[in-house]
């Protein structure tokens, strides 16, 4: 089974459309560069979608772009996962070991949340969502996208019991980020 990623929201025109962005070349389309990401990491190990298609299509001086990927085993979203339930300390140190693991890559994702990890029934975690991620020298920008990831568990577990999130859990991603 396949997924078909259509890129919404961002690029220079996105108050005109959310989904039509500035042509720079076909090399430098938002599909074809998470392709190319994606690939590498496939070949490097990390949970990752693997790559099947990318396309673009052409709008004057703007493109739309899409990018095809095998199904996951797992769909369950770590957002999902602490609206059900609490997570046990293991999982966040296995979300903290996959974070970690593609830190020491170099990988940096522009969009780190609890919306692009994907946790499953065994604490296997997937992350998606590549498409403004990069490979680049190891740096102050780890904890900018750790900082996102806190954030963006903050937000979601909000309004929640407070065992769905705690500093018990934060400190577990970090000792599997950095082991991972």
């Amino acid at each position: 089974r396949w997924v078909l990623r259509h890129y919404r929201r961002g690029g220079l025109i996105a108050h005109l459309s959310d989904d039509l962005y500035v042509w720079t070349g076909a090399d430098r389309t938002r599909s074809f560069r998470e392709w190319r990401l994606l690939r590498q990491l496939r070949a490097w190990g990390p949970p990752v979608p693997t790559p099947v298609a990318a396309r673009y299509q052409r709008a004057g001086p703007c493109y739309r772009a899409d990018l095809l990927t095998a199904e996951l085993p797992v769909r369950r979203t770590l957002a999902q996962a602490l609206q059900q339930a609490p997570l046990p300390i293991e999982a966040w140190h296995a979300i903290g070991q996959c974070v970690g693991s593609l830190h020491a890559r170099g990988v940096q994702h522009a969009d780190l949340n609890a919306h692009n990890l994907l946790v499953g029934a065994s604490n296997d975690i997937y992350v998606l969502d590549f498409d403004r991620g990069r490979i680049r020298a190891r740096g102050a920008w780890e904890r900018a996208v750790l900082a996102r990831l806190r954030r963006s568990l903050l937000k979601v577990t909000r309004g929640l019991p407070a065992e769905r999130f705690a500093e018990v859990h934060w400190q577990a991603l970090l000792g599997g980020a950095v082991t991972g």
